[in-house]
């Protein structure tokens, strides 16, 4: 996203993960729901919808841990559009009785994936298994090794890949042609279902194009340490000679963690990257750049320096910054793609130079209007210091709702906040959401929970906190009618639409 573009069009959108999204069990995925809400934003005056990372994750959920930087997470295939094709039967998209637990949804949905795949081979379906075909070779440089990479994690009862036997952690090449050899059928699954997601994400995204609504991508900075990449790359990685990371990867303390917070990403063996021309890094933002219109760099100021933690440190505290070339990996992105629509994620402690990175390669910060208020005139969050050139934000999906985050407020910062809004007679959260929309920043971004009015019992994610996040979903009884028709006279108002 160039300077230039945010300046030309004042625009505003919409953050909510894909997973939240209704319908079916365990969680939102890219069906009817997926569309009506393209159909809502676009009715609303908004034409960006922002997402999280779509990457495979853990069973923890975590956007931001995948297994993988290219592939799509196989439970956000819509099930239906499988028995359409009669590869599910109508009974079968029905789950099994077990409450909410992610976990054994997760699995209902990967027995689906199964079967269908195996209805595929059992019917035959010459033009899609060409169509599968060509996906697998379009995208063979990472698909074969995740294909891989999944089938023996399968195979290992999903344990790490660090954990394996040392022929097929190491990747030896014999062991590698047998598990090939053993595990075809899985790994044929496995290309089903990304050609599947790849495929579905496709028309999704053509749909909301006609309709004049882009789509908001999310790149984590790091990468799990499970995951296909570190198995696949591992000298890109700062790990022992069996897969242990020395140093992993986190923030000092800060706003949302008086500990910090201890990600356990490992670090990268950027030396080495650079040496290869940041060819990971090219391809990992190749394959974004081709499912996204937009895309936000998570932890911006780990190009610059990263907090470096050492792996036995039970917290952040014990870390240090480490150095990265930032400015390098950037020139070769604008070598490899021109001008490319990214969002630096400028938020925590920033210092001058990844200040100075940011504006040399010209991307837009972020402002969140929650860390506005707590200090004077001079905040960098508060209105009055935004500039074109910045995406603004009532909060993010690390942050409380406005509504809880508004409850929680001492006193002093409340008054300061109602004064600064001119004691507006709306309730919150609509003062912070037309305070966002009036910005001039060239685009406002709202959290789908504010502008459904929603308490601190629904928002998305406790930093620091490793259990209960990622699972919040909302229900269209919750839009009332007049919503779409009211948020589109206030991007009308705001010269937003």
């Amino acid at each position: 996203m160039s300077g230039a573009e945010l300046a030309e069009r004042r625009r505003a959108g919409v953050l909510v993960h894909l997973s939240a999204l209704p319908g079916p069990a365990g969680n939102g995925d890219l069906g009817q729901h997926a569309y009506r809400f393209v159909d809502w934003l676009a009715a609303s005056g908004f034409t960006i919808w922002q997402m999280l990372p779509l990457g495979p994750t853990h069973d923890d959920l975590s956007p931001y841990q995948g297994l993988s930087v290219h592939a799509g997470e196989p439970c956000y295939i819509d099930l239906n559009a499988l028995a359409e094709r009669g590869w599910l039967t109508p009974e079968e998209l029905h789950p099994p009785e077990t409450g909410d637990d992610p976990v054994a949804l997760r699995a209902w949905r990967r027995s689906c994936l199964h079967r269908a795949h195996q209805r595929l081979r059992e019917q035959g379906d010459a033009p899609t298994e060409a169509q599968i075909d060509a996906f697998r070779r379009e995208q063979g440089h990472w698909l074969e090794d995740y294909a891989l990479y999944a089938a023996l994690r399968e195979e290992h009862g999903d344990a790490a890949w660090w954990t394996w036997p040392a022929a097929e952690r190491d990747r030896e090449p014999a062991a590698l042609e047998a598990a090939t050899h053993r595990l075809a059928g899985r790994i044929d699954r496995h290309i089903f279902e990304q050609y599947l997601f790849f495929s579905q994400w496709q028309a999704l995204r053509d749909y909301a194009a006609e309709r004049g609504v882009q789509f908001f991508g999310d790149v984590p900075i790091f990468v799990a340490h499970d995951s296909a990449d570190t198995w696949a790359h591992r000298r890109y990685f700062r790990l022992d000679d069996e897969g242990h990371a020395a140093l992993v990867a986190g923030v000092p303390p800060d706003y949302f963690s008086a500990e910090g917070q201890r990600w356990g990403n490992p670090l990268y063996d950027w030396q080495r990257l650079q040496g290869d021309g940041f060819a990971w890094w090219l391809e990992r933002l190749a394959t974004q750049l081709a499912l996204f219109d937009f895309v936000r760099i998570d932890h911006f100021r780990g190009l610059s320096a990263c907090w470096a933690i050492p792996a036995e440190a039970p917290t952040a505290r014990d870390g240090y910054w480490e150095a990265a070339p930032g400015d390098a990996l950037l020139e070769a992105v604008e070598e490899r793609f021109g001008r490319v629509p990214l969002v630096a994620e400028d938020l925590g402690v920033i210092t001058e130079d990844v200040e100075r990175l940011r504006e040399r390669f010209a991307l837009p910060g972020m402002k969140v209007l929650h860390f506005a208020f707590d200090s004077d005139a001079a905040n960098p969050y508060l209105p009055h210091q935004h500039h074109r050139h910045c995406v603004v934000y009532t909060g993010t999906h690390d942050n409380d709702t406005t509504l809880g985050w508004y409850a929680d407020l001492p006193e002093a910062t409340a008054q300061r906040l109602h004064a600064y809004l001119g004691h507006p007679g709306e309730p919150m959260p609509w003062p912070l959401i037309r305070a966002a929309l009036a910005s001039v920043a060239g685009l406002a971004v709202i959290p789908l929970q504010d502008l459904l009015a929603l308490g601190g019992e629904h928002r998305m994610n406790v930093p620091g906190v490793a259990e209960g996040n990622w699972r919040w979903r909302f229900e269209w009884e919750w839009l009332p009618g007049p919503l779409a028709g009211q948020l589109r006279a206030l991007n009308e108002l705001y010269g937003r639409l």
